[in-house]
């Protein structure tokens, strides 16, 4: 099953590959990892997808939490969220045949962003489905070269009424890590 996780974390060095290594200790394969900073530029946001039985995922989120540098986690299985991919591709295209595929690019609301003398590069944002549609159109004009940025995801608005209510704390709840938390006292070495 296909999950979409969510990690909002320290911005400092070493975090992506303490993320990265969690997944590839438990044998998964992540399908997509973005990081990104985010409105306060303590924090990045990283969006990770990859697919697994739900209890290994569990496993995943729940160890992920306890990471130092994590913040908060937010897997997006039954949630309302929105993602999108972000995609360039170079294809290869006569003159004559040029705007058939504009046409066709068009019709997912992608735009050209070069032209030349042999090849257009377009790029279309939205789902991986819409990207995966418009790849298959285009790919027998021949593709020369295509990248793409990976999954981002937020919840919606109307989802993060629920998880802000969801989280107001409770007596005797839960401690919660903030940024601007005290250090915690340094052990004695063993």
């Amino acid at each position: 099953m296909r999950h979409v996780i969510s990690a909002l974390v320290m911005n400092e060095p070493g975090v992506l590959a303490s993320v990265a290594g969690l997944f590839s200790a438990r044998g998964f394969n992540i399908d997509s990892l973005v990081v990104g900073r985010t409105e306060n530029p303590e924090l990045s946001r990283m969006t990770v997808v990859c697919s697994g039985d739900e209890n290994t995922l569990e496993q995943i989120r729940k160890q992920l939490a306890k990471l130092v540098p994590v913040v908060k986690v937010r897997d997006y299985k039954g949630a309302a969220y929105v993602e999108r991919d972000l995609c360039l591709v170079t294809v290869s295209v006569a003159a004559e045949q040029r705007s058939e595929v504009i046409e066709i690019v068009t019709l997912f609301r992608g735009r050209v962003v070069d032209v030349a003398k042999g090849s257009l590069m377009v790029e279309i944002a939205g789902t991986e489905e819409k990207i995966e549609a418009l790849v298959e159109l285009i790919r027998p004009y021949g593709i020369k070269e295509l990248a793409r940025t990976g999954v981002i995801a937020m919840a919606r608005g109307t989802q993060q009424a629920k998880d802000e209510a969801a989280e107001k704390p409770a007596t005797g709840g839960k401690r919660k890590r903030h940024l601007d938390a005290p250090a915690a006292p340094a052990l004695p070495p063993s």
